[in-house]
């Protein structure tokens, strides 16, 4: 049973089959069978309208135009001699360049991170003005100096055997509380009889 309405013949003049899902050519137009619709196994006369490759540049990743009829390689090696904005320095470039003034300290920042009043560039630990010893004005400037001074003031008031007067001025240890006759050490979870 035939059905002489269905289907196309292959447009390639050494197949010519008949194939019921042909496929159009987007650059010529023509129709042709599976095997045939790739642009080189038909030899397309209109490939170069639709297969447009742009090269770049290997150093810069930049496209370099090509015009109909130029080769890519020697328009690709001009622009490298000419025009292209590679720099070999920009890549060993280091990151971590500013260096923290604090005697002693090593550590190096992406970002300068300066005092507002010595002016010097410090690093993250090192930033406020009680933790590099600063020599400008006395009292801190931002909410950030005046966070730090009462860290350095807590630390102090918290360290190991300090007395410290509670809030209702009374003496005793810090590490213990007295409470009824109990001694009671207190831990960072709670309160632990003993």
């Amino acid at each position: 049973m035939e059905f002489p309405g269905l289907g196309e013949h292959c447009s390639e003049r050494t197949c010519k089959q008949l194939d019921f899902l042909p496929l159009k050519c987007d650059a010529c137009g023509e129709v042709f069978c599976k095997d045939h619709i790739r642009y080189d196994d038909h030899k397309c006369s209109s490939a170069y309208k639709k297969n447009v490759q742009v090269p770049v540049c290997p150093l810069c990743n930049a496209p370099i135009p090509v015009q109909k009829g130029e080769i890519p390689d020697i328009v690709v090696g001009a622009h490298m001699d000419k025009d292209c904005k590679y720099n070999p320095a920009q890549q060993k470039q280091k990151i971590f360049t500013n260096k923290c003034l604090k005697p002693g300290c090593k550590r190096k920042e992406m970002m300068k991170v300066v005092c507002e009043q010595c002016g010097g560039n410090f690093c993250i630990k090192h930033r406020h003005p009680l933790d590099h010893d600063c020599k400008g004005s006395s009292h801190p400037i931002s909410k950030a100096g005046y966070a730090a001074l009462m860290r350095a003031s807590q630390a102090a008031f918290k360290s190991i055997g300090a007395i410290g007067v509670p809030s209702d001025g009374s003496l005793q240890h810090n590490r213990y509380k007295l409470s009824k006759g109990k001694r009671q050490t207190s831990f960072k979870n709670g309160l632990v009889s003993t």
